[in-house]
């Protein structure tokens, strides 16, 4: 099986980020990740879907699926769900900054959050470090990263959500082989049909593993009998996470990357396959952004995900690993910087450009404010313009009889003041 955990875009990575909801989900500006998670939808009767799942029993049958379990899961957990349909046809290609990925991913609340929950579980943290290799932090983050912590996790039957986009989705035979291993799984016992739930996609979890991931890496930490990734408990959920990362190759001890200070003019190589040794790129004049010469951690390469004119990072071994579990840029820095952040490390040193509009993040936090303290609520000051700030602006707008473009600009700062 070589299908990876993240082989499917998932809403997270429509909010620039969480799987169940937006992959980062929140951001003031974006959507806050706090707000009421709305009901799982309905089934609707649909004659072709019903025709499908017949003809599927008999291919999961030979597969080693029983009929007791087909006709429980089905009964109970299955349904053509057109709403997952729509999710799949109608992703957004949104196209963050890392600089606005990042005020999400490594907002204030979310660095506190895992502090408190690296404390919480630091128990059972230090156990799955000591098996598996994985420092707990970076375990924590990538379950900040996917499911803010536990608390989106996702409400919608997996059987229904796979079985709708397997008869009818985009990917019909990566939605079937994911079902397939759903079935599996509560063939297994770990999981009732009832309690199987995830994202639109077919994530389940505290750390949104896809079925053939599940059953590939899920591991019973606890010793219960069952790999619940499912329960409020995140244990397994963790645990699987660290075997995950394990098996792609940790390397503990090691930093997935750092951010470094390039010099005047220097003009490359960039990219992950232009590796060099750390003792080389210094040769170059490479720093680290706190100073001094990177240590040596093995062959390195230097990415500048916003540009030269954004923080450039000095990448290793571990960036590939977590590249692994989701192979988006973006994300990798997102949970390498997380987990820094959980561990006290600092904010990013390097200055990012302004956006399309002529705007710092400076700016675009200021203008939240303002639109929010005069009534006009952003849902949030993270400088990240996400649907909530754009509704704020065209109110704003209309109530100056401006055109509602719900568009930043540095014009509109000035208005605001």
């Amino acid at each position: 099986m070589t299908t990876s955990r993240r082989a499917v875009t998932f809403g997270l990575m429509a909010a620039g980020l969480v799987s169940c909801g937006p992959a980062i989900p929140g951001g003031g500006g974006a959507g806050s990740s706090s707000g009421t998670i709305a009901p799982p939808p309905r089934p609707v009767p649909n004659a072709g879907y019903d025709n499908w799942v017949a003809a599927f029993k008999g291919r999961a049958a030979r597969q080693g699926i029983s009929a007791g379990v087909l006709d429980n899961a089905f009964s109970q957990g299955g349904g053509y769900l057109p709403t997952v349909i729509e999710n799949d046809r109608n992703q957004t290609e949104f196209t963050r900054t890392l600089e606005d990925y990042l005020a999400i991913a490594a907002s204030t609340d979310r660095v506190s959050k895992g502090r408190a929950n690296l404390a919480r579980h630091s128990g059972v943290l230090s156990q799955i470090e000591a098996r598996y290799g994985v420092e707990a932090a970076v375990v924590v983050a990538v379950w900040g990263m996917e499911s803010t912590y536990g608390e989106r996790r996702g409400n919608i039957p997996v059987i229904a959500a796979t079985s709708t986009l397997a008869y009818q989705g985009r990917r019909g035979s990566f939605f079937e082989q994911q079902l397939v291993a759903a079935l599996k799984i509560l063939q297994n016992g770990d999981v009732p049909p009832a309690g199987m739930t995830g994202s639109w996609a077919g994530a389940m979890g505290h750390t949104q593993f896809i079925p053939t991931s599940y059953l590939l890496y899920a591991v019973d930490f606890n010793g219960d009998g069952r790999r619940d990734i499912w329960s409020n408990d995140p244990t397994d959920s963790l645990a699987s996470t660290a075997a995950y990362l394990q098996r792609s190759g940790w390397q503990r001890g090691q930093p997935w990357g750092v951010e470094v200070r390039l010099p005047s003019g220097f003009s490359g190589p960039f990219g992950r396959g232009s590796s060099r040794s750390p003792s080389a790129w210094a040769s170059m004049g490479v720093r680290a952004a706190s100073g001094g010469t990177v240590p040596d951690y093995g062959p390195a390469s230097i990415i500048t995900p916003q540009g030269r004119n954004g923080p450039a990072f000095m990448t290793f071994r571990n960036f590939t690993v977590i590249t692994r579990y989701n192979n988006a840029e973006k994300y990798v820095i997102g949970v390498g910087h997380l987990s820094d952040r959980l561990r006290g490390g600092a904010p990013i040193q390097g200055s990012f450009p302004p956006d399309q509009y002529g705007l710092t993040i400076d700016d675009r936090r200021r203008m939240q404010s303002r639109l929010t303290a005069m009534g006009y609520d952003t849902k949030g000051t993270d400088g990240v313009v996400g649907p909530a700030t754009r509704e704020a602006i065209s109110a704003f707008q209309r109530s100056r009889g401006l055109p509602a473009t719900g568009e930043p600009s540095r014009a509109l700062v000035q208005m605001l003041g």
